[in-house]
């Protein structure tokens, strides 16, 4: 690419939310949009392993897995990742103008779902739908009016969802590898997604490897990780050895 063509891409690349150059036609980026699709692979993954383990008869000390009769929070779980792949998809995509919401909305209701599954394990019961939709549909005026914020209130989710999973695994030793790999995968796409933003030193707009493309293909692995920690608040932690 020639330097002016090069210079012309670099401030396209302004208008979108990671650095690739926006294109005209179907695909305003095409690499993040396909990428995208990583979540709802992601989905379908969790979804055909909670089925699978929804026939397994499970053996006598079951206090650190899910119940074979209620696969029901791992398939909600499923969805809502996969959603977040075909918002993703939007906002990459066509980019309508109603893009925006497409994009968030998906990724906010994970991460409360995520953090109230986790408060519920920590708490000894079992989440109730509003837990993760209450905040959700509180943030859906913000992402609409104010953006900057919307985004910075998607943050606080984050930290929140983040903080409760890693005390999630203090009390289910037999889950901390899973939770800790899951958080490394979400630490390096981010800090990849991050460095590789329009103006940081990893943007290369003529590159077909970019950096928010790795976050998606890293985030959406984390979240397939993760998935077997969802639903364990229908069993007792194990108790700590005296």
């Amino acid at each position: 690419m020639n330097p002016t063509a090069l210079l012309t891409a670099r401030v396209r690349a302004q208008d979108g939310p990671g650095c690739e150059l926006v294109q005209d036609g179907f695909l305003a980026e095409p690499v993040s949009a396909w990428t995208s699709l990583a979540f709802v692979v992601a989905g379908v993954v969790v979804l055909v392993r909670a089925r699978r383990e929804g026939h397994r008869a499970h053996d006598a000390d079951t206090s650190d897995h899910r119940p074979s009769a209620r696969p029901h929070p791992l398939a909600g779980y499923a969805a809502l990742v996969a959603a977040v792949g075909i918002g993703s998809f939007v906002q990459h995509g066509p980019d309508p103008v109603w893009s925006d919401l497409a994009h968030d909305l998906p990724l906010l209701v994970v991460l409360a779902y995520v953090g109230a599954d986790a408060a519920a394990d920590l708490t000894g019961r079992r989440p109730a739908w509003w837990w993760w939709a209450g905040p959700t549909l509180a943030l859906v005026p913000l992402i609409l009016l104010a953006p900057r914020a919307g985004d910075l209130a998607q943050v606080g989710v984050a930290v929140v969802a983040v903080a409760l999973t890693v005390r999630r695994a203090v009390i289910r030793p037999r889950q901390r590898r899973r939770i800790a790999t899951a958080l490394a995968l979400l630490a390096v796409g981010g800090t990849v997604g991050t460095l590789s933003r329009a103006g940081w030193p990893l943007c290369d707009p003529s590159s077909p490897l970019q950096g928010h493309a790795v976050w998606h293909v890293l985030a959406a692995t984390a979240l397939v990780v993760l998935a077997p920690t969802i639903g364990l608040s229908s069993h007792p932690p194990p108790r700590a050895r005296r």
